[in-house]
Parts: C-alpha cells; sequence; structure tokens
C-alpha cells in the first residue's frame, strides 16, 4: 500500500456531525489521520464514525457543546494524556444567528454568535497552541467567510462582525507563530450546500452549489506538513 500524506497524524475536527466538517474529518481521515471529531450532535458523529472505520480510517468521538466554560480546555487534557500532540486544529462549528436589521439583534443572540464564531476559536488557541508546537508541523484551520472582513452584507451584522474578528485573531495569531514550525489559516468556502447555507437563503436552489466534499481537499491540502501559507484567507474556487 502506497503511504497516505497524513498517516499517523493526529486532527481535530470541530462541527464534525454534519455539512463542512463530517467532510473535512472524512477527507482527513482517507488521508490517514487519527480523526477526534466533536460536535453537539451525537447521531451525525456516530454516522461520521460508521463511515470512517468502513473506510478504513480511525475516529475518537466527543460530543462537546462549545458555550460550555470548561469543554474545550477539559478536551484539550484528554488530547494530551492521550496522543501528547495535536498535529491538525480544524475550527469548523460555526452558527448563523438571525438574518435580521442589527437594532434587532438580541443580547442573546449576540452571546451564541460570538461565543460560538469567536470566542471558541480563540479558547481553541489557547488549549492547544502547546499541543500543537509539540507536533513537528502543527496545521490549524479556521472557517470563515465572505461575509465577514471581505464584505459586509446587509442584515448579516451579527454573523459578518463575527467571522470579522475570526480573520483578524487568526491572521494576528499566524503572525505570532511565523518562526516557527507551525501554520494557521482560514478557509472560506463560499456558499456551500450545507443546512447553514439553506437557512441564511431558504430561495436558493442547493444543487446549484458546491457540496462539501468538493471542498473538502482544500482542508487536506491546508493540513499537509509541507504546507507553507500562514495567515492566508484561501477561498475556494478562487
Amino acid at each position: 500500500m502506497s503511504e497516505k500524506r497524513l498517516d499517523g497524524r493526529v486532527a481535530l475536527v470541530t462541527g464534525a456531525s454534519r455539512g463542512l466538517g463530517f467532510a473535512a474529518a472524512k477527507a482527513l481521515a482517507a488521508e490517514g489521520a487519527q480523526i477526534i471529531a466533536t460536535a453537539r450532535t451525537t447521531g451525525g458523529l456516530e454516522q461520521l464514525d460508521d463511515e470512517i472505520r468502513e473506510a478504513g480510517g480511525q475516529c475518537t468521538l466527543v460530543p462537546l457543546d462549545l458555550m460550555d466554560p470548561e469543554g474545550i480546555e477539559k478536551l484539550a487534557e484528554i488530547v494530551a494524556n492521550r496522543w501528547g500532540r495535536l498535529d491538525i486544529l480544524v475550527c469548523n462549528a460555526g452558527v448563523l444567528g438571525q438574518i435580521t436589521p442589527a437594532h434587532q439583534i438580541t443580547a442573546k443572540t449576540w452571546n451564541e454568535v460570538l461565543g460560538v464564531n469567536t470566542i471558541a476559536p480563540a479558547r481553541f488557541i489557547r488549549a492547544f497552541e502547546p499541543l500543537l508546537r509539540k507536533s513537528d508541523a502543527g496545521r490549524a484551520i479556521f472557517v470563515t467567510s465572505g461575509v465577514g472582513s471581505q464584505r459586509a452584507k446587509i442584515y448579516w451584522a451579527a454573523y459578518g462582525a463575527s467571522k470579522a474578528a475570526l480573520d483578524n485573531l487568526v491572521q494576528s495569531w499566524a503572525k505570532e507563530l511565523a518562526d516557527s514550525d507551525m501554520r494557521a489559516n482560514l478557509l472560506d468556502p463560499g456558499p456551500t450546500r450545507t443546512r447553514m447555507r439553506a437557512k441564511a437563503a431558504p430561495g436558493e436552489d442547493p444543487e446549484t452549489l458546491p457540496h462539501p466534499d468538493e471542498v473538502a481537499p482544500l482542508f487536506v491540502e491546508l493540513a499537509l506538513p509541507g504546507e507553507t501559507r500562514n495567515g492566508e484567507i484561501v477561498r475556494f474556487g478562487r
């Protein structure tokens, strides 16, 4: 058998129960990575586990609510005790919030959208940088959106603000990593055939959009030990 490009590497994927996270986890596993899959939806995680194992891969499931005040840090302890390092971090989990005028966005929505889309990735950086530094080539990938720093969109204030903040967070962190073996990048998949997209654009024909499986190879590319990009927003199909 030919050696796979991610053989022996440990990859953590958030929001892995469906959509982009599900597809990314399968693609990384197909290249030999040991997957640690997190999400709130256990049914989707179990399906992911079945598909990865049927294909000969390895997967560990960790149900996790990113709003849990200690959950991310406890997960870092689990990974440290079992594997001693992390090679690949994929922060994919996200929430849309409300598509509504800015003055109508509730405090509850702001707390959830910023908590999941911005603060949780910041907590992952804090909790997992030491484990990524123990890898010979730690790679971190954060899913962003063009609605963030690239262009503001009417009624998308909460989601757009959370992603603009994420872009700044990751690019700032990447500058701190410049002299290390680590790399951190953002991945903008563009409009994709996911449940979140269907909620945001209910009148859109999903068949006109790329399937998450089409985007998944880009996660693999950014996870490779030989990847040199750092602090970039890598846009699918562009």
